[in-house]
């Protein structure tokens, strides 16, 4: 029986970040993971990350998955993927499927980081081809380069689903809804608001009763819910749809921490504040220990990791510390704001400026026209008459941990508080825009937009887009609303690519002067954006 210091299950974010902490001390490492690929979530996550550069804010989760697989590479730590680790037995011994062989391994230390699951919702034919959940979806689309589908309903309007949503909308498909049985988005707002302007409606206080079809789903219908999440009769609405996304959150995949005797305590492994848990020897970090985001997930495997080391004797208690001092740090800032896991279940109704919550956002996906100017972004300019020049209008209405913005400006135009990046970003008037665009395209979550009113009776607005093919300068189109309805036709002047936009195009484009706080999305004539902004 082969023996390690450290036995690691799952080569995700937190399984890897795990095991760079163990084998760049010295501790002869393994990790087992029964997917083909490495990284786990990270090569799935083709959207930028939020944080602060510490967190490798405004980078491409697979931009970060390669990264930490170098880094794993380096430290070398041992992957063995293909590798189902089926049990976890006393004495720190697991059992592993590799292709058609079972092995064992013993270990001093165990770390699980088995990740989560994906939670189904059952409904009449559930079970169609075409139903699936949204990370499946995610996996055709990114790893596999398939469409799912070409007209999708998404059930859930959390991070995932709002993400997702997008991600399909990139591979060209038509997403009809998001449906959720909540009454308001449970995501961010800004993954909602770059959905809503691109046309796609929210029902909320609504659920998917049945999908029809055959042989595979051909029409979703959905109903209304009362307070009580009971169907309204009467409110059925049927859409065309060749497939349901499942976005309904996700469960800590804990069985073998079940099966070793871990104490459970909500379907996750009870752990202490270096992922230790009830049994000696057995830590726990990332999802399988409580669901949050990935960066979170890479600091709790290098907290468990350092841990580790250090009850091994590979490193001192005292270095154990200091080393987890910046991580701990790093974390905090991650848990802070609107979002925090002590949130959960809390109705938030004014952001920390004391600015209220916008209503329209979380029932619709949009601020009103009117809201926008409520929040430090946008708070400096009114939409009846903006200043002349070059400036910039950062609609980022939840604190929400984030600051690229304010990294990314060189002139210090767009301000969030030192060491508070839940902060909303407000803007430095006393400063002048260059209209680089580098916030624009450093924005995760795409709220930041560039207003040139220099001419009079035009303005030009300069907005992230992310869809292929690519406008032209001379191209014509309509400019869309925070709504996703028309607001005006609108002509493309210029298509700026760089490398520092790491894939963000930014798009520019020439509207009427008194457009210019309303136009935040371009639709190419062939697109046919009359269709956008069916609202519920």
């Amino acid at each position: 029986m082969t023996r390690y210091d450290v036995v690691i299950i799952g080569a995700g974010p937190a399984g890897l970040s795990a095991a760079v902490e163990c084998a760049r001390r010295g501790l002869k490492t393994v990790v087992y993971d029964e997917n083909e690929k490495p990284g786990g979530q990270l090569f799935k996550q083709i959207h930028k990350f939020f944080g602060s550069r510490e967190h490798k804010a405004k980078l491409r989760g697979i931009k970060i998955g390669e990264e930490l697989l170098a880094e794993a590479a380096k430290s070398g730590a041992e992957v063995v993927l293909n590798a189902v680790v089926t049990g976890i037995f006393g004495e720190n011994e697991v059992t592993v499927r590799v292709g058609e062989r079972m092995i064992h391994r013993k270990a001093d230390i165990i770390i699980a980081a088995c990740g989560a699951n994906e939670n189904m919702v059952p409904f009449e034919n559930w079970t169609l081809p075409g139903v699936m959940g949204a990370g499946a979806a995610q996996t055709l689309m990114n790893l596999h380069g398939i469409r799912p589908g070409k007209r999708i309903v998404m059930l859930g309007s959390g991070n995932v689903g709002l993400v997702v949503s997008f991600q399909l909308l990139q591979a060209g498909c038509e997403v009809l809804a998001v449906v959720d049985a909540l009454p308001r988005i449970g995501g961010y707002g800004v993954h909602a608001a770059k959905i809503a302007r691109a046309g796609v409606p929210f029902f909320l206080s609504h659920t998917i009763v049945r999908a029809c079809g055959k042989n595979r789903v051909e029409s979703v219908v959905i109903c209304e819910v009362d307070k009580d999440f009971r169907v309204v009769p009467g409110s059925e609405k049927t859409f065309d749809a060749d497939t349901v996304c499942l976005a309904a959150g996700l469960s800590p995949q804990s069985a073998l921490c079940a099966m070793a005797g871990c104490e459970m305590k909500d379907g996750a492994p009870v752990v202490d504040e270096w992922g230790q848990t009830s049994v000696p020897g057995v830590f726990a970090a990332g999802d399988v220990s409580g669901i949050e985001e990935a960066s979170s997930a890479m600091i709790e495997g290098r907290l468990a990791g350092l841990a580790a080391a250090a009850k091994l004797g590979f490193i001192t208690f005292e270095e154990r510390g200091a080393a987890a001092q910046p991580l701990r740090a790093s974390l905090e800032k991650l848990r802070a704001g609107m979002f925090a896991p002590r949130n959960r279940g809390k109705t938030i109704t004014h952001t920390d400026e004391g600015v209220p919550v916008s209503a329209h956002l979380l029932r619709n996906g949009f601020l009103s026209d009117e809201e926008v100017l409520a929040y430090p972004g946008a708070a400096a300019w009114t939409a009846e008459k903006l200043p002349r020049g070059i400036f910039p209008v950062v609609e980022c209405t939840q604190n929400i941990p984030c600051n690229p913005c304010s990294d990314a400006c060189p002139h210090g135009c767009i301000v969030v508080k030192p060491d508070q990046i839940t902060a909303l970003p407000a803007i430095d008037t006393a400063k002048t825009c260059a209209g680089c665009g580098l916030c624009v395209a450093a924005c995760s979550g795409q709220a930041i937009f560039l207003l040139d009113t220099r001419e009079r009776d035009f303005c030009s607005v300069t907005l992230p887009y992310e869809f292929l093919p690519l406008p032209k300068a001379g191209d014509t189109g309509e400019a869309l609303g925070r709504d996703g309805r028309k607001v005006c036709d609108a002509e493309v002047l210029r298509v700026r690519t760089a490398a520092a936009f790491d894939k963000t195009t930014l798009l520019t484009i020439k509207v009427p002067a008194r457009f210019g706080m309303r136009a935040r999305f371009f639709a190419p004539r062939f697109l046919a954006a009359d269709k956008a902004g069916v609202e519920p």
